[in-house]
């Protein structure tokens, strides 16, 4: 399975017993890692023992470490190397108050030539792959169409698209049918141009999405769980509750999970009982994208699952 996002990051999480705003801070302590919304799936993804591999744009310094990283944790990867450095973003946790703040840095432009380069890697590394997973927004200069032109890829080769992104270049994917969407409730809203207050607003967004072209539409909704319909039948996911430590990255750590059961012959909705014990292990860790097998186990089968 193939884990694509154009807009990586290095991620610098930075700890502190008590974050005083406009005063001088020193961090309790410090770690860094690759992230970004791919990079967090395709680790979680490996963690729960699949073999999958990651794809998209590294550049720069940033971009090395990324590389050395993933090839450390034995994690396959085959990026494009473009001009601009991969970006480096910071999450600052407060302990004394459970919060986690993300200061995002935005990605670099990546030229037209680049682009076309990671599609031609995009086509070479679906030859024998079963399921891509496309995740967050797009580099500055890429286009739209981006998402749209990698489904269009996999349906040529008999390959699984699943599309986490929101907007236009959701929007734009959704004729050439991908197998399942991943929005959230905002996300949504903003792709079918529905406004969303409540389970009838929800249905009729859901079903916007479906007469574009979506299979399977899963619409997450943080620790209230998600929603999946393909339509007609709609099922409510519902999580355990936990305390978090810190939950970035469980939207990543769910699609990874969705992606895995669903590569192991699920059905959606029972794909989500995989894909939802992941999203919740992601929140008992400190970094984002991370999961322990055990808890993932563990919490599984207290995931609950109800026609609705």
């Amino acid at each position: 399975m193939i884990f694509l996002g154009t807009t990586p990051s290095v991620q610098r999480t930075m700890i502190f017993d008590h974050l005083h705003i406009d005063d001088v801070n020193r961090a309790q302590s410090v770690a860094q890692h690759a992230a970004g919304k791919s990079v967090n799936a395709v680790r979680v993804a490996k963690a729960i023992g699949a073999n999958p591999i990651a794809t998209g744009f590294l550049g720069g310094d940033t971009g090395q470490f990324m590389r050395k990283y993933l090839d450390e944790k034995g994690i396959r990867h085959d990026f494009v190397e473009i001009a601009s450095p991969t970006r480096l973003c910071v999450t600052v946790l407060d302990q004394s108050t459970h919060t986690a703040t993300e200061l995002i840095e935005e990605h670099g432009p990546a030229t037209a030539e680049e682009t076309a380069a990671l599609l031609q890697k995009v086509k070479s590394l679906l030859a024998g792959k079963k399921w891509i997973t496309m995740s967050g927004s797009l580099a500055c200069g890429v286009p739209d169409s981006f998402y749209a032109q990698c489904c269009a890829m996999a349906n040529q080769a008999w390959a699984n698209a699943i599309v986490d992104a929101r907007g236009e270049s959701l929007l734009q994917s959704l004729p050439n049918r991908p197998v399942v969407i991943k929005p959230n409730v905002s996300e949504l809203s903003a792709t079918v141009k529905i406004p969303i207050d409540g389970d009838a607003d929800l249905k009729r967004a859901i079903a916007a999405a479906v007469y574009l072209g979506a299979q399977w539409i899963v619409v997450t909704m943080g620790k209230a769980g998600a929603v999946v319909s393909d339509g007609h039948d709609f099922w409510r996911i519902t999580p355990p509750a936990i305390t978090p430590v810190n939950a970035i990255g469980s939207g990543d750590a769910f699609a990874a999970g969705l992606t895995v059961a669903l590569s192991r012959g699920a059905d959606v909705p029972q794909a989500c009982r995989l894909a939802t014990a992941c999203g919740v292990a992601n929140a008992l860790t400190i970094l984002s994208g991370q999961v322990e097998l055990a808890d993932v186990k563990r919490i599984e089968p207290q995931v609950m699952i109800e026609r609705v």
